[in-house]
């Protein structure tokens, strides 16, 4: 679920529209700080996090690291709901790559005073542009964060990023991507289960039932673990709105 931010201080002073900051750490480790205007161009789906991923006894959230089939590495998350994001993430095949903490923003609030953010995720999609997201429950959002929210949107209008405050997805969809997430490590379809991928293309040209066209190709204990592959990859698609069977449809896919 995307919320939208506009408005949401009433008559108050607004989000600046200047005058932003950006710090983060590149690939080797190197801190650097600049105007935000001069970033545009950073690769920030590259970018090494901001912040560590603390981990103690007693701690309320459950940070983790999340493997990316989309970035061919870990991922951070700080509690389950950004596990569920950046994972929602890993599978829309319009992302080609993901980072969490990826930058820390800075500017000046109405009171003179300095204000940081750090947002949870980057993403970059194939045609070049970005995501930021931030993650957080709905009956979580207090209004100093909501602030800071605002802030970040402004921030990305200015760069032409995309920005979502997301909370909880849907259940259904979010039950279904973690099973075919159960499947996303590219060693499902080598060697010997090359073959099964390309038959299981063929015979989904045109939609059908999963276990039928399964059990066409091979033994569903062989190929079964293949064809969800394929599904999380988008080469072959099925309806996520409704809890995944053996009957549903499969089609094909976006890639």
């Amino acid at each position: 679920m995307v919320f939208e931010l506009r408005g949401v201080r009433g008559g108050a002073v607004g989000p600046p529209t200047e005058g932003f900051e950006v710090a983060y750490r590149d690939p080797c480790g190197s801190e650097l700080r600049r105007p935000l205007t001069d970033v545009w161009a950073v690769r920030f789906e590259d970018a090494a996090p901001v912040r560590e991923f603390h981990s103690y006894k007693g701690q309320r959230h459950l940070p983790g690291l999340w493997w990316s089939s989309t970035a061919g590495r870990h991922v951070g998350y700080e509690s389950w709901l950004e596990r569920d994001h950046v994972m929602l993430l890993d599978f829309d095949p319009l992302v080609v790559g993901v980072s969490s903490q990826p930058f820390w923003l800075f500017w000046t609030g109405s009171n003179g005073k300095g204000v940081s953010h750090a947002p949870d995720y980057f993403a970059r999609r194939d045609d070049g542009s970005a995501i930021v997201i931030d993650c957080r429950p709905a009956d979580r959002r207090k209004p100093r964060d909501l602030m800071k929210f605002e802030a970040t949107q402004s921030a990305c209008d200015l760069l032409g990023w995309e920005f979502r405050l997301v909370g909880a997805p849907d259940p259904i969809r979010l039950v279904n991507v973690r099973w075919l997430a159960g499947y996303r490590h590219p060693r499902h379809p080598r060697h010997r289960q090359e073959a099964p991928a390309a038959a299981l293309r063929e015979v989904f040209h045109e939609p059908w039932p999963l276990i039928d066209g399964a059990c066409l190709v091979g033994d569903p204990i062989a190929v079964l673990p293949v064809l969800f592959h394929l599904l999380w990859r988008n080469e072959l698609s099925v309806e996520l709105s409704v809890p995944l069977h053996a009957r549903s449809l499969v089609h094909p896919g976006v890639r």
